[in-house]
């Protein structure tokens, strides 16, 4: 229920917190306690100092005599706050009780001196610090003791300056997750705010890049090629149901009209024949349209492609051309090869082969047809991340009113009424075309010719935007 009430905003806020105060309170413990360890150290060795000093002033007297469990304390200048210095003679049978219970210092940090010859002590107020030594075959002890007014007041001060810091800074990592967190979602919450305004009927909206975040650019990327996918999709579905009732309609319409005409009477078999070849032609007709409906609807950009290969595509070209002249003796196909790269492998792109074949064969013999048989003229060149075909005719061109449905099948121009087709080669060839990640270009004026240019990534660029991707 809770992961249900916040977002992933709120969680990474949160982790954010988490995290920047755990940081804060590992620091700042580590501080405080580098400084307590520091200033124990410093005050035990000032009072070592002070007991070294009391054992030279006890050793350089002349006579020393101090008898067992007697208390010598030995008060000097304080130099140190509160300071008592203690001198003991170490008792024959070792036992500190007495003295213990006088100074109020546990025996066990007498019998640590005798034993170490040195110890220190702290009872959280007081520090204490002795040290044995030897004067005329006798053992005396002597310590120096003193109160830690850092460790009492100023760590005090420290430890109040450092929960103070660690409140203020929880309140500004709140602040700062916040801000990172939000600065963070933002281009995600921008890109989620322009899906949700695209449909069906604005397909062509894209996704703005971020600046400066590459990794969420590769989503935008992708998310605008799966657009470009599916707008090509719904474009070649509109199209077939709008124009595949007209364009099935027709010969169906011939086929009955004419077979009701040869029932309705009594014919001679020479008339019979005659309705069976119209018959027979419109169905041929039927079915060269219900074929190109399904090739056009197989190539409907879905982004599969049955066999990927390496495709170069001089070969293609030089193919394309021979079965067009094959078709067609007539055809007249001019190859200018002047822009042809040095490196061969330029020309290699990755891709199908007989799409890219039957789209080639398409475009030129296009260009042939509407041409009335003159010279076309096909020109292949490459640049280091793309290739680029260029085929223009002199042809009967296309009027500039109609260039906006160039693609939509069984669109034929109004001056191509004397010429054989079906209008599915332009939209056929630029569905293989985006098929392939390329790019169609048409220009085309009335009675001047028409000019397709292809363009499709290299195998090198393909194969490198795979690697970034993956």
């Amino acid at each position: 229920m809770f992961n249900k009430v916040i977002n992933n905003q709120t969680k990474t806020m949160i982790l954010l917190m988490v995290v920047f105060t755990t940081i804060i309170f590992l620091f700042g413990g580590l501080v405080y306690y580098s400084i307590v360890n520091f200033s124990h150290q410093r005050f035990y060795e000032l009072l070592k100092i002070r007991t070294t000093t009391i054992v030279q002033i006890e050793k350089s007297k002349k006579q020393l005599d101090i008898p067992e469990n007697h208390i010598l304390n030995s008060l000097n200048d304080e130099e140190l706050p509160m300071e008592r210095d203690y001198v003991f003679s170490v008792p024959e049978d070792s036992n500190f009780k007495k003295i213990s219970s006088e100074v109020h210092i546990p025996d066990t940090f007498f019998k640590n001196i005798i034993r170490k010859g040195e110890a220190n002590y702290n009872d959280n107020e007081f520090y204490y610090i002795g040290q044995s030594f030897k004067y005329n075959n006798r053992s005396y002890i002597a310590i120096a003791s003193a109160k830690n007014h850092y460790v009492v007041y100023y760590l005090g001060f420290l430890k109040r300056t450092l929960i103070t810091c660690m409140v203020l800074s929880m309140f500004f990592s709140m602040i700062f997750s916040f801000y990172l967190s939000k600065t963070l979602f933002k281009p995600i919450l921008k890109i989620t705010g322009k899906v949700k305004e695209i449909s069906s009927e604005n397909l062509h909206l894209r996704l703005e890049p971020q600046a400066g975040n590459k990794e969420l650019n590769e989503l935008v990327d992708t998310f605008n090629t799966m657009l470009t996918r599916l707008e090509t999709s719904f474009e070649t579905q509109n199209h077939l149901i709008g124009n595949v009732s007209h364009e099935l309609r027709t010969p169906l319409t011939s086929i009955m009209g004419e077979a009701d005409v040869a029932l309705s009477i009594s014919r001679s078999a020479q008339e019979y024949k005659e309705t069976l070849e119209i018959i027979l032609d419109e169905a041929e007709k039927l079915d060269k349209k219900i074929k190109a409906l399904l090739l056009i609807a197989q190539t409907g950009f879905d982004g599969k492609i049955q066999k990927i290969d390496k495709v170069r595509i001089d070969q293609l070209i030089w193919d394309a051309i021979e079965t067009i002249r094959r078709m067609d003796a007539r055809n007249n196909i001019y190859l200018d090869i002047s822009m042809l790269p040095d490196n061969p492998k330029k020309l290699k792109i990755s891709g199908n082969e007989q799409l890219l074949h039957l789209a080639v064969t398409n475009i030129i013999n296009n260009g042939c047809k509407y041409s009335n048989f003159q010279q076309v003229k096909v020109s292949l060149g490459a640049t280091d991340t793309d290739v680029y075909i260029i085929i223009k005719d002199i042809g009967i061109g296309i009027p500039e009113s109609e260039m906006h449905k160039i693609y939509d099948p069984f669109f034929r121009a109004s001056n191509t009424k004397n010429y054989e087709g079906y209008g599915i080669g332009l939209p056929l060839a630029r569905n293989i075309v985006r098929m392939h990640n390329g790019e169609l270009i048409v220009s085309s004026f009335e009675n001047q010719g028409t000019t397709v240019q292809l363009r499709f990534p290299t195998l090198y660029t393909t194969l490198k935007n795979e690697e970034t991707q993956i």
